[in-house]
């Protein structure tokens, strides 16, 4: 049988797990937020923990704290930010709007671990307290959305760039490969003039490169964190060096070129750098989606589509269709974007929910942003290695969807002007034959003349990647 505890709070006693290092407060947000099963993501527990490390050594270093107990809670800390009490952080995402549930679920374990290294107990508060020791100059209001940022820039400099620019680079080897095979090109999906295939995915890389450009545009903000403004941005209760020290020990610990917000207030009050970030990887999402829907097209056949281009054959398609093979990372890449879009909006909404000093919808915001940036980082990347990487193109195909589009009668208008030019794209759509064969055969242009006009390799030299 389980064994219990029993905690005293504010509210009453409470019964909490024996060997548990949560504390009252945790227990009643466990059995108050029963919503959906999500938790926080390890990176943000650990960034949450980051900053309990850095407000326990910045405190130390105030003198705030005793030493024997300052170097437990340290140690502590430091074990939490390694992983080791990770299943431990048990509260639901869905939870009080502010985050307090969480904050003090880190408060209690950090205070719970550095007690049982001094020879105390789970559980006793005279040995170490949650709030008066392990959130001295803190409250949850600036705690929170400093682990927010902190979580995230971690993310996009430690996932999301990396697999971005692993994509990016992709996508220009294939465009520098695929530099001089000319093919049709397409637009309402209709015929339209010659294009390379090169030309086709450097636009895709260029999607990649802007993408890397938008986040990159949002870190300065991102890095702005509002530690020291405690419960509304005035730093009540908060030792006047304790913000700088903090963003000194957490800049050591995290890696990250932190920084003190410059209007606390504002950094408290609004997620507008989450938002921002959010938009960012929204239009990501919007590339990516337009790249896989892209090259589906490209990949549809064999027999009735394009099938300009061939995508490595990674697992059956079908389980009733033998020999069939479905573009599935593009399929894949596309319901990641849907689901980051989706989250967008999410974010956007929670954004926009705060009131006067506090926006309270920060949970939603902080999980939803990192699963975005968890998700596309990990698309970006499948997408470049299973897919892009991979791709091969159907020469034959492409050469003769490039010699038989209508389109080419663009090119020869301007020598025999547009309505003469009209009457001979009807005429090869209605007899099936190429516009090269209509114009020689009905005396328009000489051979020569017509075969140096609709060089392929002319028609798209303006856009060459090599030009």
């Amino acid at each position: 049988m389980k064994k219990f505890r029993t905690e005293r709070d504010t509210m009453g006693n409470v019964k909490v797990l024996a060997d548990a290092l949560y504390g009252a407060q945790t227990q009643r947000a466990l059995e108050n937020f029963q919503i959906s099963n999500l938790r926080f993501q390890k990176r943000f527990i650990h960034a949450l923990c980051m900053i309990k490390l850095a407000a326990a050594r910045a405190n130390l270093r105030l003198k705030l704290l005793d030493k024997k107990k300052g170097d437990a809670m340290v140690v502590a800390a430091e074990e939490a930010v390694r992983g080791k009490f990770d299943d431990q952080f048990i509260v639901d995402v869905f939870q009080t709007g502010s985050g307090t549930s969480t904050n003090m679920n880190a408060n209690e374990i950090i205070a719970n671990g550095a007690s049982l290294i001094l020879g105390g107990k789970a559980g006793d508060k005279k040995v170490i307290h949650p709030n008066d020791h392990v959130n001295m100059g803190q409250s949850t209001n600036d705690v929170f959305p400093a682990t927010i940022n902190l979580a995230a820039l971690q993310a996009v400099e430690e996932d999301l760039m990396p697999s971005l620019k692993t994509l990016e680079t992709s996508l220009k080897k294939k465009a520098r490969e695929f530099d001089t095979i000319v093919k049709a090109g397409r637009t309402h999906l209709q015929d339209a003039v010659p294009i390379t295939l090169g030309q086709e995915f450097s636009g895709y890389a260029s999607m990649v490169e802007h993408g890397i450009k938008r986040v990159e545009n949002c870190l300065p903000h991102l890095s702005e964190l509002p530690i020291g403004g405690t419960a509304v941005g005035t730093g009540l209760n908060a030792h006047p060096k304790f913000a700088a020290f903090v963003i000194e020990e957490l800049k050591q610990i995290s890696k990250m070129d932190v920084r003190r917000a410059e209007n606390l207030f504002e950094a408290m009050q609004n997620k507008d750098a989450a938002v921002e970030l959010s938009g960012a990887l929204n239009v990501i999402a919007v590339s990516l989606m337009k790249i896989a829907n892209d090259l589906k097209l490209l990949y549809s056949g064999p027999r009735t589509g394009f099938d300009e281009i061939e995508l490595p054959a990674i697992q059956p398609g079908s389980s009733i269709m033998p020999a069939k093979v479905n573009p599935v990372i593009p399929e894949a890449v596309s319901m990641v974007a849907s689901k980051v879009m989706g989250n967008n909006l999410t974010i956007t909404i929670a954004g926009q929910a705060g009131n006067l000093e506090l926006n309270t919808m920060m949970p939603v915001i902080a999980y939803t942003l990192l699963e975005s940036i968890e998700i596309i980082s990990a698309a970006a990347r499948t997408l470049a290695k299973k897919c892009i990487d991979g791709i091969k193109v159907n020469k034959t195909k492409v050469q003769k969807y490039a010699e038989d589009t209508i389109a080419l009668i663009t090119v020869v208008a301007p020598i025999i002007g547009y309505d003469r030019a009209s009457k001979i794209a009807k005429k090869a759509m209605k007899t099936g034959r190429s516009i090269k064969d209509v114009i020689i055969e009905d005396g328009i242009l000489s051979k020569e003349k017509v075969n140096s006009i609709l060089d392929p390799k002319k028609l798209v030299r303006g856009g060459r990647l090599s030009d």
